[in-house]
C-alpha cells in the first residue's frame, strides 16, 4: 500500500487520524484506491458513448499541435453510428440528470406512500407530527382544510386531510399530461419562461422514462433538444419529487427548528453501544432514534456491557434526524469506511444512495455488522439484511438495535476515537428563517431584502454537494464559504457540504465575527444566527428554491429568481444527483459553478451552451471552476452584475419603512407573485 500525503486526502484531523490507523492495519480505504485507479481522462469529459454493442466509442476533441495539423487531426470524430461530440455528450449529461431525478423521486414516492398509510392508521410508530405544515401544503394541492361555511366551518379531521393530499401527491409520480402543481409556487416571470421554452414538466417518472428513451442509440440527436427533455426531467426533480418529499417528511417528522448538536467522529463513545445511521432516506431512521431512547432497549444494551446506546448519523440520513432530534453527526459521505476504522462501531445501518460497497471488506476486518434494509440496495458481503417494512417499523427498528447491541461484546481489534468534534447549530427550514427574521406575525423575507439592498448584505450563496475523494475532502467547501462569508455574501447549504462547514465551526452564530465581512456580521448577531444555515438533506434543495422564491415575492429584487444576487455551487460534487440539482438550479435562473471536474468539457460546442447560451434561455447558466477561492470571486462577480442591474451596486442609507411604506411595498409584491 503506497504512502499516502494525509494533507492532500483531507483537512479534518480526525480523517486523517483515521487513514493512518487504515494503514498501519492493512486495511483499504478509498483514498487507496483513487491513487491505484487513474481517472478516465475521455469518460471524465462525457466524450466516451457505450449506449449500443458497437462501441464503445471515444470522440475526443481534436489535438492541438502547433504549426500545420492534418486533416485528420482538425476533423471532429463521431461514433460509428454518425453521432458527434455533442450528441455524445448530452446524452451522458442527459443520463446523469435522469439518474439524479430518479434517485430523489424514487425516495419521494416512498415518503409519499408511507405518508398515505400513516393517514390511514396503518403505520405503527408514525404520526403527523406538524399539522400546520399540513394545513399550508394541503392549500397547495386545493386540499380543503375546513367543513362548512362562516361561523358553521369546522377543521376536518388532520387524518382525512392527508388522507386526500396523499392520494393527489401520488397521482403526480404517474401524471401523464398537464403540469406538476408545484409549478405554480414558482415567480410569476419563471412559470412564463418554462411554459415558453416548452419544459414544464407533466409528471415526474414520464420525464425521466421520456429522457432515458430520447438517449437510446438512434433516437435524439440534436443536443438542443436532448437538453430541453433534460430541463423538463430537473425541473420534474426540484419542483416535484424532491420538493414533495422534503414537505411530506416536514408534515410527518416535524418542521425543522434551529437546535444544537456536534459533528465528526469524536462524537462515538468507547463505551457505548454505537451505531450509525447511513444513507438517504428517514423513513427508519425517525424510528431508530425513538427507540434507543426506550427503557427497556437502555437495559438490554447494559446488561451487554455497555453503558449506554450513542446513535449518530452521516451523509443525508444524518442530516434528517440531525435536524429533527439533534442526534450527532459522525461525518460526511468520506467518513463512511473511517467509522468502521475506528474499532467502536457495533453497526452501520445503510439505506440507499452514496453508500460504498467497500464497507462490507472494511466491516470484516473489524467487527462492525453492516446493515442493509432496503430492497433496492442489497450490498455483497453485508452481514444481515433486514428490509424496512412501514406497517411493522418499530419492529423492525428495534431489531436494528438488538443486533447492534448483542454485537457490542464482540469487539476485537483496539479502539481509537478521534477526539476530534465540532458544536454546530442547524435547522433552519425556509419557514424558520421567515419567522427569525419577522416573528410569527410580520414573518417575511423583507428583512432579508432591506440588508440586501441596503448593502449590508451582498447576496445570497447556495453551496451543496458531495465529498469526493479526486480533491482534498472538504477543502474546496470551505476555502469557498469563507471567501464568500468574507465578502458579506450568506451561505444556505445542505447535505455534504453543510457537514463540512459544521467540523470547522462555521455552523454556529459566533462563526460570524470571526469569518464575515461587517455587514453580514452585523446581521448575524443581530438575528443569532449562523453566516452558513445548515437547510437540511440533499433532497431539500428544494428549500433553497423556496427561499430564492420567497425573496423575490418580498419584493425589491427583481420580477425573478435569475434577477436575484445570489449563485450556486457544488465544489466537491461526484453524484449524479449532483448534476439533477445543478442542472434544476440553471433552469430557475441560477448561476452555478461546479468543481473537481465537468461532464462536458469533451464537446466544447455543447459545454459552450451550457456556460453561456442557455442563460439566454433560462436566465441561469452552468460554469465550472475547479480553483474554490476563484469559483467563490466569479460567484461574487455575478451577485455584483445582479446588484448593479437592480440598482443597489451604491452605497447607501438604511432606510427604516413605515406601515404605509411597507403596504405598498406588499401591495406590489402581490401584483408581481
Amino acid at each position: 500500500m503506497a504512502e499516502l500525503d494525509l494533507d492532500k486526502l483531507s483537512m479534518d484531523p480526525a480523517a486523517q487520524e483515521m487513514i493512518k490507523k487504515a494503514a498501519a492495519e492493512g486495511v483499504e480505504t478509498i483514498w487507496d484506491r483513487a491513487e491505484k485507479m487513474k481517472p478516465c481522462p475521455i469518460g471524465a469529459e462525457g466524450a466516451c458513448c457505450r449506449i449500443c454493442a458497437q462501441g464503445p466509442c471515444r470522440v475526443p476533441p481534436p489535438k492541438k499541435k502547433a504549426g500545420e495539423e492534418g486533416a485528420e487531426e482538425k476533423k471532429q470524430r463521431t461514433g460509428l453510428c454518425g453521432a458527434t461530440a455533442e450528441t455524445i455528450v448530452a446524452r451522458n449529461f442527459a443520463r446523469m440528470v435522469a439518474a439524479g431525478t430518479a434517485a430523489h423521486s424514487d425516495h419521494s414516492r416512498g415518503v409519499a406512500k408511507l405518508f398515505k398509510e400513516v393517514a390511514l392508521g396503518k403505520a405503527e410508530g408514525y404520526q403527523i407530527k406538524d399539522v400546520a405544515k399540513l394545513r399550508r401544503v394541503a392549500r397547495d394541492w386545493d386540499v380543503a382544510i375546513s367543513e362548512g361555511e362562516g361561523d358553521d366551518a369546522k377543521s376536518r379531521p388532520k387524518e382525512v386531510i392527508a388522507l386526500e393530499l396523499a392520494e393527489k401527491v401520488l397521482k403526480e409520480f404517474g401524471q401523464q399530461e398537464g403540469e406538476i402543481n408545484y409549478v405554480k409556487r414558482a415567480p410569476k416571470k419563471r412559470q412564463e419562461i418554462w411554459r415558453k421554452q416548452g419544459v414544464v414538466p407533466r409528471g415526474i417518472d414520464i420525464e425521466v422514462v421520456e429522457l432515458m428513451h430520447r438517449t437510446h442509440m438512434g433516437v435524439d440527436q440534436d443536443y438542443h433538444n436532448i437538453m430541453k427533455q433534460s430541463t423538463r426531467c430537473a425541473l420534474a426533480d426540484g419542483w416535484a419529487g424532491s420538493m414533495i418529499s422534503t414537505d411530506l417528511q416536514d408534515i410527518l417528522f416535524g418542521c425543522p427548528v434551529p437546535i444544537a448538536s456536534e459533528i465528526n467522529l469524536g462524537v462515538l463513545k468507547e463505551d457505548h453501544v454505537n451505531i450509525i445511521i447511513h444513507g438517504h432516506e428517514p423513513l427508519l431512521p425517525e424510528l431508530i432514534a425513538a427507540v434507543v431512547q426506550e427503557p427497556e432497549i437502555i437495559q438490554y444494551a447494559q446488561n451487554k456491557g455497555a453503558k449506554g446506546i450513542q446513535l449518530a448519523g452521516m451523509c443525508c440520513s444524518a442530516n434528517e434526524i440531525l435536524m429533527r432530534h439533534g442526534i450527532p453527526v459522525a461525518g460526511n459521505y468520506l467518513h463512511q469506511e473511517l467509522a468502521i476504522i475506528t474499532g467502536a462501531l457495533d453497526a452501520l445501518v445503510v439505506d440507499v444512495q452514496c453508500i460504498m460497497e467497500s464497507l462490507a471488506n472494511v466491516a470484516k476486518c473489524y467487527h462492525t455488522k453492516l446493515i442493509t434494509t432496503d430492497t433496492r440496495a442489497r450490498i455483497t458481503g453485508e452481514t444481515v439484511h433486514i428490509p424496512f417494512d412501514e406497517h411493522h417499523g418499530l419492529d423492525v427498528a428495534r431489531q436494528v438495535v438488538r443486533e447492534a447491541i448483542d454485537n457490542f461484546p464482540n469487539r476485537r481489534a483496539p479502539v481509537m476515537i478521534p477526539s476530534v468534534s465540532a458544536p454546530m447549530v442547524v435547522g433552519f427550514s425556509y419557514e424558520t428563517i421567515q419567522y427569525l427574521l419577522g416573528g410569527s406575525i410580520r414573518g417575511s423575507y423583507y428583512t432579508l431584502n432591506d440588508n440586501i439592498i441596503n448593502g449590508r448584505v451582498r447576496g445570497v450563496a447556495g453551496v451543496v454537494g458531495c465529498n469526493n475523494c479526486r480533491t482534498t475532502q472538504d477543502s474546496a467547501h470551505l476555502t469557498m464559504i469563507k471567501e464568500l462569508l468574507k465578502n458579506d455574501v450568506i451561505v444556505l447549504s445542505t447535505g455534504c457540504a453543510a457537514m463540512a462547514a459544521g467540523k470547522y465551526g462555521l455552523l454556529t452564530p459566533e462563526s460570524a465575527a470571526q469569518y464575515c465581512g461587517p455587514g453580514l456580521a452585523e446581521v448575524c448577531e443581530t438575528v443569532g444566527i449562523p453566516p452558513v444555515l445548515h437547510m437540511g438533506a440533499c433532497v431539500d434543495n428544494s428549500r433553497i428554491l423556496m427561499a430564492a422564491t420567497a425573496c423575490v415575492k418580498a419584493g425589491g429584487l427583481g420580477t425573478d429568481i435569475s434577477d436575484l444576487p445570489a449563485a450556486g455551487a457544488a465544489p466537491e460534487w461526484m453524484s449524479e444527483k449532483a448534476i439533477a440539482i445543478g442542472q434544476y438550479f440553471v433552469a430557475s435562473g441560477v448561476y452555478t459553478v461546479f468543481g473537481v471536474t465537468f461532464p462536458s468539457t469533451g464537446s466544447e460546442i455543447f459545454t459552450d451552451y451550457l456556460f453561456k447560451g442557455i442563460e439566454e434561455e433560462y436566465g441561469g447558466k452552468w460554469d465550472f471552476e475547479a480553483d474554490p477561492l476563484v469559483a467563490a470571486q466569479k460567484m461574487i462577480a455575478h451577485i455584483d452584475l445582479k446588484r448593479k442591474a437592480l440598482g443597489i451596486d451604491k452605497a447607501r442609507e438604511r432606510v427604516l419603512f413605515d406601515m404605509a411604506m411597507r403596504r405598498e411595498l406588499e401591495a406590489a409584491a402581490g401584483e408581481e407573485a
